[in-house]
């Protein structure tokens, strides 16, 4: 790949929520620090998955949308997300996330290069995944409790398989510097947040109905299981591809993750 950029690839592997949060604001900060210093910036395209599983909530959604009692009762961890968006359960999925300068691109237009990549990378398995060509109206549902979940409703160039929501994203600016992570829903565990929302029973049923209709996972349209690994793999061979880039392993020692919160939440 003469030429081409060079960029960071690591799996951090089964962290807690708190873990997996922390380190990726650390790696925003890891990466300001360089820019600050004048540094080459290099782009990091971190993988990892969640121990023990996890409500992860958006920076700006109330915890009250959670039944926080259900969720300890059964061993389920509650982190809030550097991120906006709304409620996800991370369970069988694969984590993605980067950390980049945002080259002056916009929100939406940085947004599409990477779900680009991410489709990119996912059409390796045979299948023909595509982006969403649509967003709901937010504003809309803002207040609506069916809508507490992330997979219930599609934003803008998230990857779809037929109609159905695959991968769900948000993405956060820190001055030059972005970070982007989201969910690869590989089995069907997710839909089970709808056992933690803090709402009634009808809308408990509607949202469960949201999500069997309009959400779908790897093991599900590949008709098998799907290993990890092998995500990861079609992964970064489609942001080489998207970025013109090369996937380097990262080399170093794991980045310590601090016990207070860390300067990139400010």
């Amino acid at each position: 790949m003469s030429g081409a950029r060079r960029w960071l690839s690591m799996y951090t592997g089964e962290r807690d929520g708190q873990f997996n949060m922390r380190f990726d604001l650390q790696l925003v900060n890891r990466f300001r620090g360089r820019l600050e210093r004048s540094q080459t910036s290099v782009p990091i395209l971190r993988f990892y998955e969640w121990k023990p599983y996890c409500i992860s909530i958006g920076r700006n959604q109330a915890e009250s949308d959670i039944d926080v009692l259900a969720a300890k009762r059964d061993g389920i961890d509650i982190v809030r997300r550097p991120t906006g968006g709304k409620a996800v359960l991370h369970a069988e999925e694969l984590t993605y996330s980067v950390v980049m300068e945002t080259g002056g691109l916009s929100v939406i237009e940085s947004y599409n290069m990477i779900s680009g990549a991410l489709v990119d990378g996912l059409r390796t398995f045979g299948v023909d995944f595509e982006l969403s060509k649509s967003s709901a109206d937010f504003r809309k549902l803002f207040h609506d409790p069916a809508t507490i979940p992330c997979f219930s409703t599609s934003a803008i160039f998230e990857v779809e398989y037929h109609g159905k929501k695959l991968v769900g994203s948000a993405q956060r600016r820190f001055g030059e510097i972005l970070l982007q992570h989201g969910s690869i829903l590989i089995g069907d565990f997710h839909k089970r947040i709808v056992d933690y929302l803090a709402v009634n029973e009808d809308t408990r049923v509607k949202t469960r109905d949201d999500l069997a209709a309009h959400t779908t996972t790897l093991n599900e349209i590949l008709g098998r299981q799907a290993d990890v690994e092998s995500v990861i793999r079609a992964i970064e061979s489609g942001f080489e591809r998207s970025f013109d880039a090369e996937c380097e392993p990262y080399a170093g020692s794991m980045i310590p993750v601090e016990s207070s919160k860390t300067s990139a939440q400010q």
